[in-house]
């Protein structure tokens, strides 16, 4: 807006609607001054101004003022204006982006993934099934008599056997037959429909168990090994692959020589007698085994099944089903690990009875040889069995084999100490009879020997081995006893002792006693647990 007053224009800034108000308040105002105002929209006329240069300057300050105050105004509409467009721009902002969300969720035309086709088959499946219709937490024909379920097995393999655990582990595939009208359905061509485990979490179906196992487990790889099967009529064929680790009583008593008998046992957690009939789908023919089933250490004889009935006194009676299966042990690496390095430890045992007594250094580290062996064998077989309390077979055999070559040490030690004492007897007598004592045919004026004594006794070497050959040690002393009568030097005037010791004998009889215990003993061992 231009504003003139006195030949002077002035531009004043503003609203132009306040501005128009404030000028005609002040030509209300100084219309007694008789001033000339130009203005751009009115021309006023007024005689002449009257005034001084202070009345103007005052009139610019009013005129300053009130476009100062307009300014202010506008700015705070803009303002006002600006707040409003920036929330609604907020606003709008918002919006976009939940609109970009929701776009995401429900999948854009590039990321969108592909619908899962078996998820929709599935939903079709479930209505023709008629799933949503019936509740399946309810057992088939509830109320009325026991739903018949049959059982067959196939057993896949046979993993472990621990005699440390007593237990075994078995992977096999378990199916279930069972009818359930209500997921009957109607077909022109009467086929079934098969299904993965995830329509099983929505139907009915039996909760078998292992009694005795410790653990189990269905296979997940590279999908749950569950199947579902379901006919026209209702029939239902459920499968799923298990690996399962079960206890098995083991008896050892004739350990390595026994056989083992395990069982694998079904049955319903819930469900009594009165409620589910567990059974064998074709009798013994219910059990299939692959033929390619080996184990290291045992010999699979037999499968078969049985069918018991089960109580716990708090919930009554319950089907159960057998899988019993029959294992004999291999002897062969027992013979090899076992049996034969304790025969040949006793056998080497032996060796020390034809030794010299005197080859103290040979016989002893030899009888000690034998008895630490045997001793490490005894504790390596304990360290792979479980502590049993009772004595097995192989401990038998073992211990009698330590018996033997601790025997054939204390033989040894019978011999050096009769040899002993009998040394210490033979001086004690030669220090009584003050006379010389004949050891051999060095000194042959003082000693008269008996005439049942040949030539040949004589030629011993100090060992004691005779000329001939045979190992023998003699000690002969001939005590000749002076007659005391001076007059009498008749031949029966001196009289002969001869005294005859054989302390080898003991070795000789070692030789034969020794070795024909121990053949007895093997001939009833084997007899017995073969």
């Amino acid at each position: 807006m231009n504003l003139c007053i006195t030949g002077h224009c002035y531009i004043v800034k503003g609203n132009e609607k306040v501005l128009k108000r404030a000028v005609k308040i002040l030509l209300f105002t100084l219309a007694t001054c008789e001033f000339d105002i130009w203005i751009t929209y009115n021309w006023l006329s007024l005689s002449e101004a009257v005034g001084t240069m202070r009345f103007g300057v005052v009139l610019l300050l009013c005129l300053w003022v009130l476009g100062a105050a307009g300014s202010t105004a506008e700015y705070k509409r803009h303002m006002h204006e600006g707040h409003r467009k920036g929330r609604a721009h907020r606003l709008r902002r918002e919006a976009c982006k939940d609109d970009e969300v929701g776009r995401h969720k429900k999948g854009s035309p590039i990321l969108k993934r592909s619908p899962d086709v078996t998820k929709s088959l599935l939903t079709k499946s479930e209505q023709l099934l008629r799933i949503d219709d019936h509740d399946f937490s309810m057992r088939p024909s509830f109320g009325g008599p026991a739903i018949p379920v049959g059982v067959d097995v196939q057993v896949e393999s046979l993993d472990t056997i621990s005699e440390v655990d007593m237990d075994f582990t078995m992977t096999l595939y378990l199916r279930h037959y069972w009818k359930d009208e209500r997921l009957s359905f109607q077909s022109t061509n009467n086929l079934s429909m098969t299904f993965d485990g995830r329509l099983v979490k929505k139907i009915w179906v039996p909760d078998m168990f292992f009694v005795h196992s410790k653990r189990s487990f269905i296979h997940d790889t590279t999908t749950d090994n569950v199947m579902l099967r379901v006919h026209p009529d209702g029939k239902v064929l459920y499968s799923l692959r298990v690996t399962v680790t079960a206890m098995c009583n083991m008896d050892f008593s004739r350990f390595p020589l026994d056989t083992q008998s395990c069982s694998l046992e079904i049955e319903s957690y819930a469900y009594t007698d009165e409620d589910l009939m567990l059974y064998w789908m074709k009798g013994n023919d219910s059990l299939k085994t692959d033929e390619r089933i080996s184990l290291s250490q045992f010999l699979i004889q037999k499968f078969h099944t049985t069918t018991k009935l089960a109580f716990y006194s708090s919930t009554g009676w319950y089907n159960r089903l057998y899988i019993t299966f029959t294992l004999r042990r291999h002897i062969f690496f027992f013979l090899l690990q076992t049996y034969f390095p304790a025969t040949l430890m006793v056998m080497l045992s032996w060796v020390s009875f034809w030794i010299d007594r005197r080859a103290v250094p040979a016989r002893v580290p030899l009888g000690i040889t034998t008895v630490l062996t045997m001793s490490t064998i005894i504790t390596g077989v304990n360290a792979s069995m479980p502590r049993v309390s009772y004595i097995k077979a192989v401990d038998i055999y073992l211990w009698v084999s330590f018996v033997f070559v601790f025997l054939s040490v204390l033989e040894y030690a019978a011999v050096n100490y009769l040899s002993t004492v009998q040394e210490r007897k033979e001086r004690k007598m030669r220090d009584k009879s003050q006379l010389p004592c004949t050891c051999g045919p060095s000194h042959p004026q003082p000693m008269r020997m008996d005439p049942s004594y040949s030539e040949g006794d004589l030629n011993t070497n100090s060992y004691g081995m005779p000329g001939n050959g045979e190992r023998q040690e003699r000690i002969i002393v001939h005590l000749a006893l002076g007659d005391r009568r001076p007059t009498s030097r008749r031949k029966g005037s001196r009289g002969y002792v001869s005294m005859w010791i054989d302390t080898h004998a003991i070795d000789k009889y070692s030789r034969v006693i020794f070795p024909g215990a121990y053949i007895l003993f093997n001939i009833i061992y084997w007899s017995i647990y073969c």
